[in-house]
């Protein structure tokens, strides 16, 4: 009787179901995002002409921060200058550096990368040409403090880069962008040793311009972020220059419609404090300072220890002690000594350091991740630096003083890395300016201790420089954000 009363419920309920089936919904127009367009058309013949032509920017940058060192003891004898007057140069200049750093930041996340990158090479160019033709050193100073601002804005180049490359080739593409910076100081070094004793510095700084103004015309063949254009809400921009890259490297494009979210809050010094960035930015801050200051250190350090024999302090009494009329000579605010060939030859080979790790960085940047191989660099950097109070030949000398240009080397290949992947597209060249700036401080007061503290306490000097580099091993071990195999991330919401 139970089984009379269920069938033809069942019947009912089967019939119901067939009669009131659901209609097909229309389906949804397909969409992508920047990022699903950048790894779907993948790497290929674009990259290799970004890749020539933004790096190419570390060979110009390179060049003119360079030019200084090679430069200091021909001006110093030309206006008669003082050790003061000498380094007051180098000061001037990174401290242009360092405030430009944040402003072009600023406005290159509001305005565009290309514009900034662009303005910077034609006010870097402009001022290092009008430096040839200093008619004294107040001038000199001033002109070259120009540059410093126009150099400053030369890491856009690196942040156009970040935003076109594909994931997994970030983390090899972008260290590799040290080379040029090694072939512009080799370059510029190489450039100095025919051009100075021949033609003289003026000369120089006029050849020394030349690579950023061939740049200058061939940064048409580079369009804007792809990211910024959509950020801003310049679809149509962002998606013609995605076809074009994908006509390039003869991929094809993803299917659908380029959607991203627009964002008209950029480049906000609040956005860097945030809950979400805070400690990330400051452990970043310090990290860039740590390494600055190791690396401007060790360049300083080197000339002192080769220079003055402070390691084994081997200079006896009778070598410190000079005559009255040596004493004389010796005070004497104009001190010719010219670069001689050997000098030359030892500039390039503790140059040639800096590329020495790069194939072993980049391994542990893209297996161990960038926080880890940070921090393993940064405690090598450490441990090396009190190495450099063992008494041993010059030659061991040497060799320490070359892995410490290594490793410091290294240490900035994986922070710019780092700092361009962890931000999003309306901060990130905030983000890299506000570090660039911080690194330029490093810079300034490097000399300080390598130069004064390190003849007062040879030990104390180095105990110091260690200290900072286990800091900054541990900032980067801490680190909250790995950006191994992670996407660049899209903006984020302001909350109002």
């Amino acid at each position: 009787m139970t089984t009379k009363q269920t069938e033809p419920v069942t019947t009912i309920s089967l019939q119901k179901l067939s009669l009131t089936s659901p209609e097909p919904q229309p389906k949804e127009p397909k969409t992508f995002t920047v990022e699903d367009a950048v790894e779907t058309i993948g790497f290929g013949r674009f990259h290799i002409v970004l890749f020539l032509i933004m790096g190419s920017t570390g060979v110009a940058e390179a060049m003119e921060i360079m030019l200084i060192a090679v430069v200091s003891p021909v001006i110093r004898c030309e206006w008669q200058l003082e050790n003061w007057q000498v380094a007051l140069v180098t000061t001037m200049v990174f401290f242009g550096y360092m405030v430009f750093s944040i402003f072009f930041g600023l406005l290159a996340d509001r305005y565009g990368r290309w514009k900034i990158l662009f303005i910077s090479f034609l006010w870097g160019a402009y001022f290092s040409l009008l430096t040839s033709f200093s008619p004294s050193y107040t001038w000199f100073v001033f002109l070259r403090t120009m540059v410093g601002c126009g150099v400053s804005g030369h890491s856009q180049g690196l942040i156009i880069k970040t935003e076109f490359l594909p994931t997994k080739y970030r983390g090899y593409m972008l260290p590799l962008s040290q080379v040029f910076w090694l072939a512009g100081s080799l370059l510029i070094i190489g450039l100095s040793s025919v051009v100075i004793p021949t033609f003289g510095w003026r000369w120089l700084i006029r050849i020394a311009s030349i690579p950023g103004i061939i740049l200058i015309m061939v940064f048409k063949f580079i369009p804007e972020s792809a990211r910024f254009n959509v950020s801003t809400g310049n679809t149509q921009a962002a998606l013609a220059t995605l076809e074009r890259i994908a006509r390039m490297n003869r991929a094809v494009m993803p299917e659908g419609r380029l959607v991203e979210r627009v964002m008209d809050k950029r480049g906000r010094f609040a956005d860097l404090l945030n809950a979400r960035y805070l400690r990330t930015t400051l452990q970043i801050w310090v990290i860039w300072l740590g390494i600055s200051l190791a690396y401007y250190g060790v360049i300083l350090a080197s000339a002192e220890l080769l220079e003055r024999d402070l390691v084994c302090g081997s200079r006896s009494e009778s070598e410190v002690a000079v005559t009255v009329g040596d004493s004389e000579e010796s005070q004497s605010p104009c001190h010719c000594h010219m670069f001689a060939p050997s000098d030359y030859h030892t500039m390039i080979i503790s140059t040639l350091g800096e590329i020495v790790l790069n194939p072993l960085n980049i391994l542990g940047i893209n297996f161990l991740g960038r926080r880890l191989s940070l921090s393993i660099t940064m405690g090598c950097t450490a441990l090396f630096f009190l190495l450099l109070n063992i008494c041993t030949s010059s030659a061991g000398l040497i060799g320490f003083l070359f892995m410490l240009r290594a490793l410091v080397a290294a240490n900035f290949n994986t922070i710019y890395l780092y700092t361009a992947e962890v931000y999003p597209t309306t901060m990130r060249a905030l983000g890299m300016g506000t570090s660039s700036s911080l690194c330029r401080i490093g810079a300034i007061v490097a000399p300080f201790i390598s130069q004064v503290l390190m003849s007062a306490s040879f030990l104390g000097a180095l105990c110091l420089f260690s200290s900072v580099c286990v800091i900054c091993a541990i900032s980067a071990f801490t680190l909250p954000i790995e950006t191994k195999g992670r996407a660049l991330q899209v903006p984020a919401p302001h909350p109002e």
